[in-house]
């Protein structure tokens, strides 16, 4: 009788453990955050690299052959309008402004000569113009020879910033040799291409009929402390690269922009009545992009969408998809086309206000 009743026990024991790990081995059903798309107004900003380029942008070049007797500036300095900035030796052409200041007195007494001789009839009237003329020419070789002198004392022809000397005092200058360049940095060009697209929505937007205001990303990732302007677009794209050139006008009176710089212009861009959706809800496969649709029966159908803007986190879909159809949010890698599955419905503008709570 006691083995009987051991035996039963032990049999119990067995169906006993053998329930447990039958329920421990059956999997918890996954539930899936499901959301659906918003369709708003927004603003995207663009980014396009940059050519940074001084108002006035000039090379100071010799005027006249000489040595460059006295350099009176230096590299990087500011210099005002009307500065002295460089001196060719002017022996030579103060000279030349002797030489012909002495011809035009002799015109100017051959002339009186000749005037009281016309006045006596003794000689023709043409002899009296001839007298004139030579006078005429005598102080136009004065002007000359005066210009000339002028052209040996180089000045600053506006406020601006000096760029490397490429000459040294006693050199032997040649006519038209670069001695500097001198840049006005009050403001600054800033040049940056923009795709044909994006060209031709701007310009049949109202954004057009306003003078469209830009920001300057500089090359230590920082935003320059002035706005710009775009005041001008070019004339033609650019055949190769399909852009075209516009030019925004930043004012820069710190003179922290210098020519030649680098950057990036940042431009607001609106998008009305645009469908937004999470981008950790999308996938790629082959460069496309893809979501899972969600139907009414909880079964998902891979889609693949357009994308036609990029914000942070979020994509602006193009095509492929509208604000009535609901998206699988989260476990996109766990799950198959045209599996059905168990979900959590997560209002669209609460997951795009708060991202970072439906990381994966």
């Amino acid at each position: 009788m006691k083995k009987t009743t051991v035996f039963t026990g032990m049999l119990m024991l067995i169906t006993l453990a053998s329930c447990d790990k039958k329920i421990e081995e059956k999997p918890e059903e996954a539930t899936f955050l499901v959301t659906n798309p918003v369709k708003k107004d927004t603003l995207i900003t663009k980014d396009y690299v940059s050519q940074i380029h001084s108002i006035r942008h000039i090379e100071l070049r010799a005027l006249e052959k000489g040595y460059l007797k006295h350099i009176s500036v230096d590299e990087g300095q500011h210099v005002k309008k009307g500065q002295q900035m460089f001196q060719i030796m002017p022996n030579i052409y103060q000279a030349e402004l002797q030489k012909a200041k002495a011809e035009s007195n002799v015109a100017e007494i051959e002339l009186k000569n000749t005037q009281l001789l016309a006045d006596g009839n003794v000689v023709s009237p043409n002899e009296l113009a001839m007298a004139k003329a030579n006078l005429d020419k005598a102080n136009a070789e004065v002007a000359l020879a005066q210009t000339h002198l002028g052209f040996t004392s180089i000045k600053a022809p506006f406020d601006g910033i000096m760029d490397h000397l490429e000459a040294r005092e006693g050199s032997l200058l040649d006519e038209g040799e670069l001695l500097t360049t001198l840049s006005d940095n009050s403001k600054m060009w800033v040049y940056f291409n923009v795709p044909e697209a994006e060209y031709l929505d701007y310009i049949m937007s109202d954004t057009k009929k306003n003078n469209k205001t830009v920001e300057l990303l500089m090359a230590n990732n920082k935003r320059f402390n002035q706005k710009g302007i775009v005041e001008t677009i070019e004339g033609e794209f650019n055949s190769e690269t399909g852009n075209i050139a516009f030019r925004a006008t930043f004012p820069n009176p710190d003179r922290i922009l210098r020519h030649g710089e680098t950057g990036s212009v940042l431009m607001t861009v609106p998008y009305k009545d645009v469908v937004i959706i999470p981008q950790k809800a999308t996938f790629e496969i082959l460069d496309k992009t893809y979501v899972f649709v969600v139907d009414k029966n909880n079964v998902v159908h891979q889609r693949e969408i357009s994308i036609g803007a990029e914000l942070p986190h979020l994509f602006i879909v193009d095509k492929g998809l509208s604000e009535n159809e609901n998206i699988l949010l989260e476990g996109i890698r766990m799950v198959k086309d045209q599996e059905k599955i168990h979900i959590k419905m997560v209002d669209g503008t609460s997951v795009l206000s708060n991202l970072a709570l439906y990381a994966e």
